[in-house]
């Protein structure tokens, strides 16, 4: 049986699916495809169900919850640290200015809406925002990615971490976004992908070098530093990738309730969300 999955080319989705991607462990009778594309493509993709495995920000989630489940394993947590508002100079808020973003459905934009809601939302692509802020297209910009680490070799300042401002908020994680699986493909195939899920985490992590060097070809402006590559990896494959925890799990409901509150997600909040939540 063939299993697209759909995730982004950077440099921790990379690392996170190397062994699936280099044919490092047992697929399981499964044919595994791999699709590249950015994030609110794969989001917009989801909408309509186009592929069995996908990756997608957990804002995009109560839209497609009546299609997919998440996996248990590969999701991007924040401890502390998450998307960052950046400007060219010092801002002490964001109210009416004109920020880029990567995408009305990344939860990056979700937890900038819960942090200032009157802001004018410029859309770029997630690989252009910084270059917006630099020319003075915009007044400051929303940065995903590795752009959270090379935003200062532009000469920009930092505005706001929102995954900080959450953790000061909330005292919990930030869950960016996840592995989905859609619901028809029955409980045997998605056991499955949970096992094969974990094992390419379990296996990029043991076997770090060979991983890192297979995912810095991803890194695109940090690609050159190998520090730099290995710094943003580890800050989103780590444990949390391998599991959200019970608190992880709880930082995914209350992202999504506030959204749903704050009339940013116009979705009902899902009755089940992760896949091993469902019984066999």
């Amino acid at each position: 049986m063939r299993i697209r999955i759909a995730h982004s080319p950077d440099s921790d989705d990379a690392f996170m699916f190397y062994a699936l991607t280099a044919g490092k462990i047992d697929t399981e009778g499964l044919q595994i495809e791999h699709v590249l594309a950015d994030i609110e493509t794969l989001n917009r993709e989801a909408l309509k169900g186009t592929y069995e495995v996908s990756a997608i920000s957990f804002h995009a989630y109560p839209y497609v919850a009546h299609r997919y489940l998440v996996l248990p394993s590969g999701g991007s947590v924040g401890e502390g640290y998450g998307p960052i508002v950046v400007a060219k100079e010092d801002l002490e808020d964001l109210k009416g200015k004109r920020v880029a973003i990567p995408g009305r459905l990344t939860t990056a934009y979700l937890v900038l809406k819960l942090y200032e809601l009157d802001f004018e939302e410029v859309l770029f692509p997630f690989d252009k925002v910084l270059d917006a802020v630099v020319d003075g297209i915009v007044d400051a910009g929303l940065v995903i990615h590795e752009g959270q680490l090379s935003y200062q070799d532009r000469g920009l300042k930092k505005v706001v971490d929102l995954g900080q401002w959450w953790m000061e908020k909330t005292n919990l994680v930030l869950p960016l976004g996840g592995n989905i699986i859609r619901k028809d493909l029955g409980v045997e195939i998605i056991r499955k992908m949970e096992r094969l899920m974990r094992r390419s985490i379990e296996y990029a992590l043991q076997h770090r070098e060979e991983a890192l060097s297979f995912a810095r070809e991803y890194a695109r402006d940090i690609k050159e530093d190998t520090e730099r590559t290995n710094r943003f990896v580890s800050m989103y494959v780590n444990h949390r990738t391998l599991d959200y925890g019970e608190d992880g799990r709880r930082a995914v409901r209350l992202l999504l309730q506030m959204g749903i509150e704050g009339n940013i997600i116009e979705a009902n909040m899902p009755e089940v969300i992760f896949s091993d939540e469902v019984k066999d």
